[in-house]
């Protein structure tokens, strides 16, 4: 596959506000969405055959299968100290049973937890005109403790942690924990599409979101390289050449010219873990978009057949592929929270 542009492509950048008819903001927020609900039916499938028996290729959205094959939700606990920390409620009946779908109340084209709350971040600044910690943490804990707010019944670690810190009596602005999970860079597509990728305080205003829940200093410099890698390109950037400029210290161009060598399933599952970890799971997603530059379809669903936590590093791939290349219409018309970022 060649992935280098020609020179006369680089002198001409694509405006994607121009191809899509949206703002370059909520079209990387759409791509982190999609590629959050193609992937929400294999979410954390590691065994990568599992996912072409049960679902084929993933092109398209689906409902997940009533058993999840690789569900290790049977060992997983939460107990909360009191109601300031019942974040499972009607949810907890399925924690510690085997086969259960982590999302298995979903359809197809929804979104997960992580991305329903980017959304709301989204919507919630939209309203304000600004971003303002103090007003989201009372919206995320309300959000989190109101019944039939989602339909979720997977509730990452990071949340358990917070809200166990919250019903001990801690603040909220003082709840957070070192995390080092990429689900951490699921707001940063909503907060660039509600402010803009050139707003001048945009970086800050990132670290101090993510550290709000991630106080790791590894997805607190990867939601960096993230902000700086989509401010780049929204100015017409290459993004393969941001990438290795932005990411260096993730990736590198002999590390991607190597893994190129090998299918997306044999770099990632193989080479780098498909799993949530930041230091592998941050440097897949790059690769993944570095790959299939211009080809957002392409790699949005290859990072769902890659599986692992592919709804959280899908929602870096999603909004980076997105950055450049128009989304398939039929992907925008399935998601059911498209028409939250188009009415904002």
């Amino acid at each position: 596959m060649n992935t280098h542009q020609s020179n006369q492509e680089k002198k001409h950048p694509v405006d994607i506000e121009n191809l899509s008819g949206i703002s370059f903001g909520k079209q990387i927020l759409l791509g982190a969405m999609v590629a959050d609900s193609v992937a929400m039916p294999v979410h954390w499938y590691y065994n990568q055959s599992a996912i072409e028996r049960d679902f084929g290729i993933l092109d398209c959205y689906h409902s997940p299968k009533k058993i999840h094959p690789d569900s290790i939700l049977w060992r997983s606990e939460y107990k909360p100290l009191n109601a300031d920390g019942d974040i499972l409620r009607e949810q907890a009946q399925y924690w510690g049973k085997r086969g259960v779908h982590y999302h298995q109340f979903l359809t197809a084209g929804e979104n997960t937890l992580n991305s329903l709350l980017a959304i709301e971040l989204f919507e919630l600044v939209q309203r304000s005109g600004h971003y303002d910690s103090t007003r989201w943490l009372d919206h995320y804990v309300n959000f989190m403790l109101t019944p039939q707010k989602h339909n979720d019944t997977y509730v990452e670690e990071y949340h358990r942690h917070f809200f166990t810190n919250y019903a001990s009596g801690r603040k909220a602005i003082n709840c957070g924990v070192r995390d080092i999970h990429i689900g951490g860079l699921v707001a940063v597509p909503a907060l660039i599409a509600a402010l803009g990728p050139r707003h001048p305080d945009i970086r800050e205003i990132v670290q101090s979101h993510v550290s709000l829940t991630h106080k790791d200093n590894d997805v607190l410099a990867a939601a960096d390289v993230l902000v700086r890698i989509l401010a780049s390109v929204s100015l017409g950037a290459d993004l393969r050449e941001v990438i290795l400029d932005e990411a260096s210290q993730w990736v590198s161009r002999a590390k991607i010219a190597r893994w190129e060598n090998y299918p997306d399933r044999v770099v990632i599952g193989g080479m780098l873990s498909s799993a949530c970890y930041i230091p592998d799971a941050f440097p897949a997603a790059l690769f993944l978009a570095y790959r299939h530059a211009g080809k957002p379809a392409n790699g949005i669903c290859s990072n769902a057949q890659c599986g692992g936590d592919s709804c959280h590093r899908g929602s870096v791939v999603g909004s980076l592929l997105a950055a450049t290349s128009p989304l398939p219409q039929s992907l925008i018309d399935g998601l059911i929270a498209a028409p939250r970022i188009f009415t904002n």
